[in-house]
């Protein structure tokens, strides 16, 4: 991370000026982290009210099936996904965990557990369930985005953020958004706000 310390009023307009791009472009993505700002954590009374009754039975049903088969790691990713799709942040960690301690797993559940570090306030975990998932798919293009938020949003790395954003752009050269922008014009904008 840079020990440089760059003027309030610039971070605060690349900041600014990268939160509009991101808010379209982090949205409705399967796997990403894709939300600026700090996570809140909901009670479970509110997380319960969110959930349909399709969600609160397939939860109780895969929290049945763990107890009784507790080396189903099938089982225990399904539960990780709905806890992760239901807000249930904690929860989603320890599945996830122990889904990856029956089984290797692949890019993308390493990927949603690098999200589920994210908003449990875990930002180093969360860039090491990345790296994780980019040694198991190097052309992984989830891990990449999401390891860049964490670097630039929670651990105040912009460089590493660009420099890991640039990687992602050898391997996908046109890399877009979920609502189509393009990854290059926000690196680039980026670039341009910090002087670069």
């Amino acid at each position: 991370m840079s020990n440089t310390k760059k003027p309030a009023r610039k971070d605060s307009l690349v900041i600014y000026i990268t939160l509009a791009f991101i808010a379209g472009f982090l949205s409705g993505a399967a796997f990403a982290v894709y939300k600026m700002g700090p996570e809140t954590t909901q009670t479970a009374t509110s997380q319960q009210s969110n959930m349909s009754d399709q969600q609160i039975q397939a939860i109780a049903h895969l929290e049945q099936e763990v107890t009784g088969n507790p080396d189903k790691f099938q089982a225990w990713t399904q539960l990780a996904n709905l806890y992760y799709d239901t807000g249930q942040y904690p929860k989603a960690v320890k599945a996830y965990e122990k889904s990856l301690e029956l089984h290797s797993g692949n890019a993308n559940i390493w990927t949603d557990l690098g999200v589920m570090y994210r908003r449990t306030n875990q930002p180093q975990k969360a860039i090491e369930a990345f790296d994780k998932a980019i040694v198991m798919d190097p052309r992984h293009e989830y891990s990449r985005m999401n390891k860049g938020i964490v670097l630039m949003y929670d651990l105040n790395d912009a460089d590493a953020a660009i420099k890991v954003w640039e990687n992602l752009l050898k391997i996908h050269p046109d890399a877009k958004s979920a609502n189509g922008d393009s990854i290059r014009e926000f690196v680039d904008n980026i670039k341009t706000q910090m002087g670069k």
